[in-house]
């Protein structure tokens, strides 16, 4: 089991974040064509992973950083500053092969992260919903399964899936090489096209029971305190970022707009409607920024201590996401309106309000989560508890 102690709150922070500035250039400048591709280009990939990115989130005793979590929220904030499908790609990176590094059994996780600090591990991409059907057979199982949205599949060198085993029906992840599973090359959206988000499947494959974990767990074998928060909370870890960076680089953009504008005839941005609106979504951005930063720093007390979040903190990890994301949709909605022209023509207006639109339907920040939430938070089931994403 891993150590049980304090947080660690890594002192590599300010220097992965200036590594991310230093490239930060060459992602908006590649965007564009990432979106052709489909995916990073590959040099790009490589740079913003040896800015140390995913290590980030790999376990201290694996050699990772092994951030607390407002420096990873702060990490993807950085990356999806600069280029918001950048920033997701590596988000589910980090997050992914992260926990496979945590929850792992123990001689599986060395074998696939024998030397970290010189960069050679896994990376990790897949997804965890609508899990595959797992027959047990001796030493583990054969799995069959369809998965959707492995961002950063690109990249991966393992894949992570959901899984659920016959007859008992329990839920596990499991992580298997890359080369076992189909990629069904489908990724064709608006908006985060550069993140390679396929769909994949496969067929009656041999996963070892060691390369499998519950899915529920909050026991690390390796690593501590941040992995006691789980799969979900993880997540959500990521995503409040992204859409924190997704916000800021909108306000930032439509600043320029503005300057550029400012004078001419006829200008909407001369306008005192403009000025108010532009200030009301910058107070909003900022004030969710604070409440996020508020609800994180009351986890890591908890963590810190040795405890468990309970249900309330559970809930308002979730609340944070979700109020972070819709509020980000609405400054992307004011951006919107005043940037007129600039906002349709291709530039960095145009996708990081398509790039926002895509994000923003996760499922971590649906209708039914937020729901779930209220009837937590009004008293409607003081009994339930979080099972994933729902209440139980």
């Amino acid at each position: 089991m891993g150590d049980e102690g304090r947080l660690h709150v890594s002192a590599e922070l300010a220097g992965l974040l200036e590594r991310i500035d230093a490239i930060g250039g060459s992602l908006d400048e590649r965007a564009d064509a990432a979106e052709e591709l489909g995916q990073l280009p590959q040099d790009t990939a490589r740079a913003l992973l040896d800015t140390g990115i995913v290590r980030a989130e790999l376990p201290l005793s694996l050699g990772g950083y092994e951030f607390a979590p407002r420096q990873l929220i702060q990490t993807a904030e950085r990356v999806s500053y600069h280029d918001a499908a950048a920033g997701w790609t590596m988000m589910a990176l980090q997050m992914v092969t992260g926990t496979t590094a945590a929850y792992l059994a123990a001689d599986a996780a060395a074998e696939l992260f024998p030397d970290v600090p010189n960069g050679t591990y896994a990376l990790v991409a897949g997804h965890g919903t609508r899990p595959g059907r797992a027959v047990p057979v001796e030493g583990g199982y054969r799995v069959t399964g369809q998965w959707q949205f492995a961002s950063g599949m690109a990249h991966a060198t393992h894949v992570h899936s959901g899984i659920q085993v016959e007859d008992t029906g329990e839920q596990r992840v499991l992580t298997m090489p890359k080369s076992q599973v189909t990629l069904d090359g489908n990724w064709d959206v608006l908006g985060l096209r550069a993140t390679h988000s396929v769909d994949y499947h496969c067929t009656d494959a041999y996963v070892p029971r060691a390369y499998t974990y519950v899915a529920t767990t909050d026991t690390p074998v390796n690593g501590g305190a941040l992995y006691r928060l789980g799969l979900v909370n993880l997540a959500a870890i990521g995503h409040t970022g992204w859409a924190l960076g997704v916000g800021r680089r909108l306000l930032d953009e439509m600043k320029r707009v503005a300057a550029a504008r400012r004078g001419s005839r006829g200008a909407a941005v001369d306008t005192s409607q403009f000025h108010a609106e532009y200030a009301t979504a910058e107070a909003k951005l900022r004030a969710a920024r604070a409440w996020a930063d508020d609800v994180w720093q009351d986890v890591e007390h908890t963590l810190d201590i040795g405890e468990l979040p309970n249900t309330e903190q559970d809930t308002l990890i979730r609340l944070a996401l979700n109020h972070t994301t819709s509020t980000v949709s609405e400054v992307g909605h004011t951006v919107h309106r005043w940037a007129g022209s600039a906002a349709i023509r291709r530039g960095p207006l145009d996708r990081f309000l398509r790039d926002l639109g895509t994000g923003a339907q996760h499922i971590t920040s649906s209708p039914v989560v937020l729901q779930n939430c209220g009837e937590w938070l009004s008293g409607a089931r003081p009994d339930a508890r979080w099972s994933f994403l729902d209440l139980t």
